[in-house]
């Protein structure tokens, strides 16, 4: 069994996935996690302000990969193009010094990350987030098109296509708008909790990006909403009353747009301490769910669906099925 990996380097967290790939007797090919790991490493942190990674915020991703080439190493994958790939995102795009974090990269994990526009992060996210839904009935409710929803620290990514039957996936439309979790706390939350005032303008701010979607992605065309990533994952696990981290329960769960406004709303009056408190909430998430939740909201607002649908596999399950299909793009 050949192994890859597939490495995501967002403006908040480094995500890692270990996949073995199997082949079937009519080639088919199909994924068999072996690991994931994440860690919050904060590379995006001041790059709105400054415009450039901290030294800090680049030895915390760099540790991290560290510990990613040594479970590389024990799974047995060699460094090369057809078995490892690192995609990095919103904060590497704005980053001035961006050539420090990928020589850097390199000599860690031996392989240069590819530095992807928004487009290609979304089309990566649909692939990873849909692969498996048309083996779902859709009596169950996740009828076609799908609209993934990829929100992360730095950026939201919209996609809005469908899975045809045995021919490959169908992306009709994509966008990437630079509002995320990290990105709207340090714009507009100096306050914690932050003000009616802070919020307002967050929202506005939020809402001119949707803006900005809308005019290439049809977002109320989408029979079904997908969310992915941190935020939907973290809100969707409040909302299910878990009382830790269960990506099997997480995963697939149907959230209503009504609950989603009111953990937004209470995340959004809690204090960083309570924010603390939640029980499947990640510490590396309590000082962004906030603005994460909000994002969340707004996003259901303007397409006008009734709930989403969380999955756990995303752009990261993307990255993984374009090394097992042979090809640096999906």
């Amino acid at each position: 069994m050949n192994t890859v990996a597939a490495i995501d380097c967002g403006t908040n967290s480094i995500r890692l996935l270990l996949c073995g790939l199997i082949t079937g007797g009519d080639e088919e090919v199909e994924l068999l996690d072996l690991q994931r790991r994440m860690e919050v490493v904060r590379l995006g942190e001041g790059v709105d302000r400054t415009g450039a990674f901290s030294p800090e915020a680049l030895e915390r991703t760099f540790a991290a990969l560290r510990d990613y080439a040594e479970l590389m190493r024990a799974h047995g994958v060699e460094p090369g193009p057809d078995t490892v790939r690192m995609v990095a995102t919103s904060a590497t795009r704005d980053a001035a010094n961006r050539a420090d974090f990928l020589d850097g990269v390199h000599a860690i994990i031996g392989v240069e990350p590819e530095v992807i526009t928004g487009d290609e992060e979304a089309e990566l996210s649909f692939v990873g987030a849909t692969a498996e839904l048309e083996a779902i009935d859709e009596a169950d409710g996740f009828a076609r098109p799908y609209l993934v929803v990829d929100i992360g620290g730095g950026s939201t990514e919209f996609v809005l296509g469908h899975t045809d039957g045995d021919t490959d996936d169908v992306v009709r439309s994509a966008r990437s708008v630079d509002i995320g979790c990290v990105r709207m706390t340090e714009r507009h939350f100096s306050a914690d909790p932050p003000t009616p005032e802070q919020i307002a303008a967050a929202t506005a701010d939020i809402e001119a990006a949707l803006d900005e979607a809308a005019a290439v992605v049809p977002l109320a065309e989408a029979a079904t909403v997908v969310c992915v990533a941190g935020t939907a994952t973290t809100v969707a696990g409040i909302a299910l009353g878990l009382d830790a981290y269960d990506p099997d329960r997480i995963h697939h769960s149907r959230i209503s747009a009504d609950r989603v406004r009111e953990i937004a709303g209470e995340l959004l009056a809690m204090p960083r301490e309570k924010r603390a408190e939640i029980d499947v909430m990640h510490p590396g998430r309590v000082d962004v769910i906030g603005a994460g939740a909000l994002i969340l909201d707004r996003v259901l607002a303007r397409t006008g669906a009734v709930e989403f649908v969380t999955s756990e596999h995303d752009i990261l399950d993307g990255i993984a099925w374009s090394l097992a299909l042979g090809s640096e793009q999906p």
